[in-house]
Protein backbone atom coordinates (compact mmCIF):
# COMPACT_ATOMS: atom_id res chain seq x y z
CA UNK A 1 0.00 0.00 0.00
CA UNK A 2 1.30 3.19 -0.87
CA UNK A 3 1.02 6.49 1.23
CA UNK A 4 3.12 7.46 4.26
CA UNK A 5 2.96 5.55 7.26
CA UNK A 6 5.81 3.11 9.13
CA UNK A 7 5.55 -0.90 8.79
CA UNK A 8 8.34 -1.01 11.68
CA UNK A 9 9.58 0.92 14.72
CA UNK A 10 12.78 -0.79 16.77
CA UNK A 11 14.23 1.11 20.04
CA UNK A 12 17.73 -0.14 21.37
CA UNK A 13 18.55 2.11 24.87
CA UNK A 14 15.80 4.86 23.92
CA UNK A 15 14.59 6.56 27.02
CA UNK A 16 12.42 4.24 29.48
CA UNK A 17 12.76 1.55 26.84
CA UNK A 18 16.01 -1.05 26.45
CA UNK A 19 14.61 -2.92 23.38
CA UNK A 20 10.88 -2.32 21.59
CA UNK A 21 9.86 -3.88 18.34
CA UNK A 22 6.78 -2.66 16.62
CA UNK A 23 5.36 -4.15 13.40
CA UNK A 24 2.65 -2.31 12.13
CA UNK A 25 0.86 -1.10 9.30
CA UNK A 26 -1.44 2.03 7.66
CA UNK A 27 -3.70 1.74 10.70
CA UNK A 28 -3.45 4.20 13.60
CA UNK A 29 -1.92 2.72 16.66
CA UNK A 30 -3.56 3.38 20.02
CA UNK A 31 -0.93 2.67 22.69
CA UNK A 32 -2.13 2.73 26.62
CA UNK A 33 -1.05 2.03 29.69
CA UNK A 34 -0.44 3.78 32.93
CA UNK A 35 1.15 6.92 33.71
CA UNK A 36 5.22 6.85 33.42
CA UNK A 37 5.32 3.00 31.90
CA UNK A 38 6.77 5.03 28.16
CA UNK A 39 3.97 5.55 25.88
CA UNK A 40 5.30 9.22 25.25
CA UNK A 41 8.82 7.62 25.06
CA UNK A 42 7.49 5.83 21.79
CA UNK A 43 5.75 8.55 19.68
CA UNK A 44 8.76 10.74 20.58
CA UNK A 45 11.10 8.16 19.24
CA UNK A 46 8.56 7.89 15.75
CA UNK A 47 8.89 12.52 16.23
CA UNK A 48 12.51 11.75 14.94
CA UNK A 49 11.66 10.82 11.64
CA UNK A 50 11.44 13.93 11.15
CA UNK A 51 14.14 16.77 11.20
CA UNK A 52 14.81 18.56 14.80
CA UNK A 53 14.77 17.39 18.38
CA UNK A 54 11.29 15.67 18.15
CA UNK A 55 8.24 16.26 20.21
CA UNK A 56 9.78 17.10 23.55
CA UNK A 57 12.81 19.56 21.80
CA UNK A 58 15.24 17.13 23.71
CA UNK A 59 19.09 16.61 23.45
CA UNK A 60 20.48 13.64 22.51
CA UNK A 61 22.19 12.88 25.70
CA UNK A 62 18.49 13.48 27.58
CA UNK A 63 17.27 10.53 24.93
CA UNK A 64 19.59 7.97 26.28
CA UNK A 65 18.28 5.44 28.43
CA UNK A 66 19.32 5.23 31.86
CA UNK A 67 21.79 3.82 33.93
CA UNK A 68 23.74 2.66 30.78
CA UNK A 69 24.01 5.90 29.27
CA UNK A 70 26.10 3.97 25.94
CA UNK A 71 24.10 6.13 23.40
CA UNK A 72 20.90 5.01 21.90
CA UNK A 73 19.37 3.83 18.44
CA UNK A 74 16.22 4.06 16.11
CA UNK A 75 15.47 1.96 13.26
CA UNK A 76 12.20 2.20 11.13
CA UNK A 77 10.74 1.20 7.61
CA UNK A 78 9.40 3.82 6.37
CA UNK A 79 6.40 3.39 3.81
CA UNK A 80 6.99 6.83 1.14
CA UNK A 81 4.13 7.22 -1.15
CA UNK A 82 5.43 3.94 -3.67
CA UNK A 83 8.82 3.52 -2.09
CA UNK A 84 9.73 2.31 1.00
CA UNK A 85 13.09 3.35 3.33
CA UNK A 86 15.06 2.07 5.51
CA UNK A 87 15.72 5.03 7.99
CA UNK A 88 18.19 5.04 11.08
CA UNK A 89 19.05 7.65 13.93
CA UNK A 90 21.33 7.54 16.52
CA UNK A 91 23.42 8.86 18.97
CA UNK A 92 26.56 7.53 20.73
CA UNK A 93 28.17 8.44 23.86
CA UNK A 94 26.48 12.22 23.59
CA UNK A 95 27.03 12.93 20.66
CA UNK A 96 24.67 14.96 17.83
CA UNK A 97 22.88 12.52 16.69
CA UNK A 98 23.47 10.89 13.34
CA UNK A 99 20.52 10.08 10.45
CA UNK A 100 21.31 7.07 7.76
CA UNK A 101 18.63 6.96 4.99
CA UNK A 102 18.80 3.35 2.73
CA UNK A 103 22.46 2.54 4.15
CA UNK A 104 23.69 6.20 3.62
CA UNK A 105 24.76 9.01 5.20
CA UNK A 106 22.27 11.70 5.68
CA UNK A 107 20.97 15.22 6.78
CA UNK A 108 18.19 15.68 8.81
CA UNK A 109 16.53 17.64 6.25
CA UNK A 110 16.73 14.93 3.96
CA UNK A 111 14.40 13.06 6.32
CA UNK A 112 11.79 15.85 5.43
CA UNK A 113 11.86 14.92 1.83
CA UNK A 114 10.53 11.48 2.35
CA UNK A 115 8.44 11.71 5.83
CA UNK A 116 5.72 14.38 6.80
CA UNK A 117 5.43 14.43 10.94
CA UNK A 118 3.12 16.20 12.86
CA UNK A 119 2.18 16.34 17.06
CA UNK A 120 0.02 17.70 19.63
CA UNK A 121 1.12 17.29 23.19
CA UNK A 122 -0.07 18.15 26.29
CA UNK A 123 2.15 20.95 26.79
CA UNK A 124 0.67 22.83 23.53
CA UNK A 125 -2.98 22.87 25.40
CA UNK A 126 -1.78 26.47 26.53
CA UNK A 127 -0.14 27.54 23.09
CA UNK A 128 -2.37 29.94 22.96
CA UNK A 129 -2.07 31.73 25.85
CA UNK A 130 1.38 31.87 26.49
CA UNK A 131 4.50 33.47 24.80
CA UNK A 132 4.65 33.43 20.88
CA UNK A 133 8.11 31.03 20.69
CA UNK A 134 5.60 28.01 21.24
CA UNK A 135 3.30 29.64 18.32
CA UNK A 136 6.26 30.35 16.07
CA UNK A 137 7.49 26.71 16.46
CA UNK A 138 4.03 25.28 15.81
CA UNK A 139 3.49 27.18 12.55
CA UNK A 140 7.27 25.88 11.63
CA UNK A 141 6.48 22.67 11.98
CA UNK A 142 3.57 22.94 10.02
CA UNK A 143 5.27 25.10 7.33
CA UNK A 144 8.12 22.26 7.55
CA UNK A 145 5.33 19.49 6.45
CA UNK A 146 4.71 21.64 3.13
CA UNK A 147 7.89 23.43 2.32
CA UNK A 148 11.08 20.99 3.81
CA UNK A 149 13.83 23.16 2.88
CA UNK A 150 11.78 25.77 5.16
CA UNK A 151 14.23 24.23 8.47
CA UNK A 152 17.43 25.28 6.44
CA UNK A 153 16.11 28.72 5.50
CA UNK A 154 15.18 28.49 9.87
CA UNK A 155 18.78 27.42 11.21
CA UNK A 156 20.80 29.76 8.45
CA UNK A 157 18.73 32.70 10.25
CA UNK A 158 19.21 32.03 13.22
CA UNK A 159 22.90 31.40 12.94
CA UNK A 160 23.49 34.68 11.45
CA UNK A 161 21.14 36.36 13.78
CA UNK A 162 23.42 34.65 16.60
CA UNK A 163 26.66 35.92 15.24
CA UNK A 164 25.06 39.22 14.81
CA UNK A 165 23.62 39.50 18.38
CA UNK A 166 27.32 38.30 19.78
CA UNK A 167 28.42 42.17 18.13
CA UNK A 168 25.59 43.94 19.19
CA UNK A 169 26.30 42.46 22.83
CA UNK A 170 30.42 43.05 22.35
CA UNK A 171 28.90 47.09 21.38
CA UNK A 172 30.67 46.42 17.76
CA UNK A 173 29.63 49.52 15.72
CA UNK A 174 32.12 48.86 12.50
CA UNK A 175 29.20 48.42 9.72
CA UNK A 176 31.32 46.37 7.89
CA UNK A 177 31.35 43.03 10.59
CA UNK A 178 27.21 43.94 10.31
CA UNK A 179 27.12 43.58 6.58
CA UNK A 180 27.67 39.65 5.58
CA UNK A 181 25.35 38.49 8.46
CA UNK A 182 22.70 40.82 7.71
CA UNK A 183 22.05 40.01 4.37
CA UNK A 184 22.17 36.38 5.38
CA UNK A 185 19.74 37.34 7.88
CA UNK A 186 17.58 39.47 5.41
CA UNK A 187 17.52 36.43 2.14
CA UNK A 188 16.29 33.57 4.51
CA UNK A 189 14.25 35.80 6.91
CA UNK A 190 12.33 36.82 4.04
CA UNK A 191 11.94 33.05 2.95
CA UNK A 192 10.59 32.10 6.35
CA UNK A 193 8.31 35.03 5.80
CA UNK A 194 7.09 33.60 2.73
CA UNK A 195 7.05 29.66 3.57
CA UNK A 196 4.43 31.09 6.92
CA UNK A 197 2.26 33.12 5.11
CA UNK A 198 1.79 30.17 1.96
CA UNK A 199 1.60 27.91 4.94
CA UNK A 200 -1.27 29.72 6.16
CA UNK A 201 -3.13 29.81 3.06
CA UNK A 202 -2.96 26.22 2.51
CA UNK A 203 -4.70 25.98 5.99
CA UNK A 204 -7.37 28.02 5.17
CA UNK A 205 -7.64 26.54 1.62
CA UNK A 206 -7.69 23.10 3.06
CA UNK A 207 -10.80 24.19 6.52
CA UNK A 208 -12.69 26.10 3.96
CA UNK A 209 -13.21 22.93 2.11
CA UNK A 210 -13.61 20.06 4.67
CA UNK A 211 -16.30 18.77 6.45
CA UNK A 212 -15.18 18.66 10.17
CA UNK A 213 -16.66 18.83 13.68
CA UNK A 214 -13.90 20.32 15.10
CA UNK A 215 -14.39 24.10 14.57
CA UNK A 216 -12.15 26.47 12.06
CA UNK A 217 -9.43 28.63 12.72
CA UNK A 218 -8.71 31.97 11.18
CA UNK A 219 -5.56 32.53 11.21
CA UNK A 220 -2.98 35.32 10.93
CA UNK A 221 0.54 36.63 11.45
CA UNK A 222 1.37 39.42 13.53
CA UNK A 223 4.36 41.52 12.82
CA UNK A 224 6.28 42.86 15.45
CA UNK A 225 5.99 46.24 16.30
CA UNK A 226 4.07 46.45 13.12
CA UNK A 227 6.76 46.27 10.77
CA UNK A 228 6.23 44.30 7.63
CA UNK A 229 8.25 43.24 4.78
CA UNK A 230 7.83 42.49 1.37
CA UNK A 231 11.16 42.53 -0.28
CA UNK A 232 14.34 41.08 0.96
CA UNK A 233 15.59 44.61 0.99
CA UNK A 234 12.74 45.61 2.88
CA UNK A 235 14.15 43.54 5.98
CA UNK A 236 17.60 44.60 5.10
CA UNK A 237 17.35 48.13 5.21
CA UNK A 238 15.05 47.45 8.68
CA UNK A 239 17.98 45.61 9.84
CA UNK A 240 20.76 48.24 9.00
CA UNK A 241 19.03 50.79 10.30
CA UNK A 242 17.55 49.16 13.64
CA UNK A 243 21.56 48.78 14.70
CA UNK A 244 21.38 51.86 17.12
CA UNK A 245 18.48 50.45 19.08
CA UNK A 246 19.85 47.04 18.97
CA UNK A 247 23.23 48.27 20.32
CA UNK A 248 21.76 49.43 23.18
CA UNK A 249 19.35 45.85 23.44
CA UNK A 250 22.09 44.03 23.34
CA UNK A 251 20.09 41.46 20.90
CA UNK A 252 18.02 41.65 17.30
CA UNK A 253 14.35 43.45 17.87
CA UNK A 254 13.02 43.09 14.26
CA UNK A 255 12.62 40.03 12.22
CA UNK A 256 10.69 36.67 11.45
CA UNK A 257 12.01 35.54 14.80
CA UNK A 258 10.09 38.54 16.51
CA UNK A 259 6.43 37.61 14.69
CA UNK A 260 3.47 35.73 15.92
CA UNK A 261 0.39 33.38 15.00
CA UNK A 262 -2.86 34.60 16.08
CA UNK A 263 -5.68 32.39 15.75
CA UNK A 264 -9.62 32.78 15.92
CA UNK A 265 -12.59 30.80 16.87
CA UNK A 266 -14.33 31.56 13.32
CA UNK A 267 -17.46 30.51 14.07
CA UNK A 268 -17.85 32.59 17.71
CA UNK A 269 -15.75 35.35 16.44
CA UNK A 270 -13.48 34.55 19.57
CA UNK A 271 -9.75 34.99 19.86
CA UNK A 272 -8.04 31.53 20.72
CA UNK A 273 -6.49 33.17 23.42
CA UNK A 274 -10.11 34.33 24.93
CA UNK A 275 -11.67 30.81 24.04
CA UNK A 276 -12.20 27.98 26.79
CA UNK A 277 -9.64 25.21 27.26
CA UNK A 278 -11.54 22.92 25.41
CA UNK A 279 -12.20 25.41 22.40
CA UNK A 280 -8.59 25.92 22.15
CA UNK A 281 -7.85 22.19 22.29
CA UNK A 282 -10.52 21.58 19.45
CA UNK A 283 -8.63 24.26 17.66
CA UNK A 284 -5.38 23.31 17.64
CA UNK A 285 -6.67 19.45 16.54
CA UNK A 286 -8.88 21.49 13.68
CA UNK A 287 -5.39 22.76 12.60
CA UNK A 288 -3.74 19.71 12.48
CA UNK A 289 -6.44 17.84 10.53
CA UNK A 290 -6.17 20.84 8.03
CA UNK A 291 -2.49 20.13 7.51
CA UNK A 292 -2.96 16.86 6.71
CA UNK A 293 -6.02 17.59 4.04
CA UNK A 294 -3.54 20.21 2.71
CA UNK A 295 -0.82 17.17 2.48
CA UNK A 296 -2.85 15.22 0.48
CA UNK A 297 -2.72 17.61 -2.22
CA UNK A 298 0.65 18.73 -1.75
CA UNK A 299 2.42 16.00 -0.96
CA UNK A 300 0.26 13.40 -2.08
CA UNK A 301 -0.41 11.34 1.47
CA UNK A 302 -1.51 12.60 4.86
CA UNK A 303 1.53 13.18 7.33
CA UNK A 304 2.02 10.65 10.26
CA UNK A 305 0.38 11.89 13.45
CA UNK A 306 1.63 11.74 17.08
CA UNK A 307 -1.33 12.54 19.59
CA UNK A 308 -0.49 12.41 22.85
CA UNK A 309 -3.01 12.10 25.32
CA UNK A 310 -5.68 13.71 23.38
CA UNK A 311 -8.71 11.45 23.72
CA UNK A 312 -8.31 12.38 27.50
CA UNK A 313 -9.41 15.97 26.44
CA UNK A 314 -12.43 14.98 24.50
CA UNK A 315 -15.86 13.42 25.01
CA UNK A 316 -16.76 11.20 23.62
CA UNK A 317 -18.55 11.74 21.25
CA UNK A 318 -15.64 14.24 19.90
CA UNK A 319 -13.37 11.15 20.47
CA UNK A 320 -15.55 9.62 18.08
CA UNK A 321 -15.92 12.23 15.11
CA UNK A 322 -11.58 12.44 15.73
CA UNK A 323 -11.15 9.23 14.68
CA UNK A 324 -13.75 9.24 11.91
CA UNK A 325 -11.57 11.70 10.47
CA UNK A 326 -8.28 10.46 11.03
CA UNK A 327 -9.61 6.83 9.50
CA UNK A 328 -11.33 9.24 6.78
CA UNK A 329 -7.79 11.23 5.95
CA UNK A 330 -5.87 7.41 5.73
CA UNK A 331 -3.48 8.87 8.49
CA UNK A 332 -1.10 6.70 10.23
CA UNK A 333 -2.14 8.61 13.82
CA UNK A 334 0.40 7.12 17.08
CA UNK A 335 -2.19 8.15 19.90
CA UNK A 336 -1.14 7.80 23.67
CA UNK A 337 -4.08 6.87 26.34
CA UNK A 338 -3.77 5.20 30.23
CA UNK A 339 -6.83 3.36 29.51
CA UNK A 340 -8.13 1.29 26.32
CA UNK A 341 -11.45 2.41 26.94
CA UNK A 342 -10.23 5.47 25.54
CA UNK A 343 -10.01 4.22 22.26
CA UNK A 344 -13.36 1.86 22.31
CA UNK A 345 -14.59 3.43 19.13
CA UNK A 346 -12.29 2.79 16.89
CA UNK A 347 -12.57 -0.48 16.88
CA UNK A 348 -10.47 -2.84 14.16
CA UNK A 349 -9.66 -0.05 12.18
CA UNK A 350 -6.56 0.61 14.62
CA UNK A 351 -3.79 -1.29 16.18
CA UNK A 352 -3.68 -1.49 19.68
CA UNK A 353 -0.40 -1.62 22.44
CA UNK A 354 -0.12 -2.18 25.89
CA UNK A 355 3.30 -0.22 27.21
CA UNK A 356 3.65 -1.75 30.66
CA UNK A 357 6.04 -3.21 33.11
CA UNK A 358 6.83 -6.41 30.21
CA UNK A 359 7.42 -3.48 27.69
CA UNK A 360 4.85 -3.23 24.61
CA UNK A 361 2.78 -5.62 23.82
CA UNK A 362 -0.06 -6.03 21.16
CA UNK A 363 -3.39 -6.22 22.79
Amino acid sequence: MSGLHLTNLTLSHFRSHKRAVIDCDHRPIAIHGPNGAGKTNLIEAVSLFSPGRGLRRASAEAMTRRPEAVGWKITGLLQSLHQTHEIETWSKEHTARQVKIDGKAASQVALGRIARVLWLIPSMDRLWIEGADGRRRFLDRMTLSFEPSHADAVLAYEKAMRERNRLLKDMVRDAHWYAVLERQMAENGMAIIRNRAATVAELAAAQHASQTAFPTATLSMIDADDISFQTQEDLLTALQESRPNDLRAGRTLIGPHRSDLAAVYAAKDVPAKDCSTGEQKALLISLILANARALIADFGAPPILLLDEVAAHLDAERRAALYDEISALGAQAWMTGTEPQLFDSLGDRAIYLHVGDEGVQSV
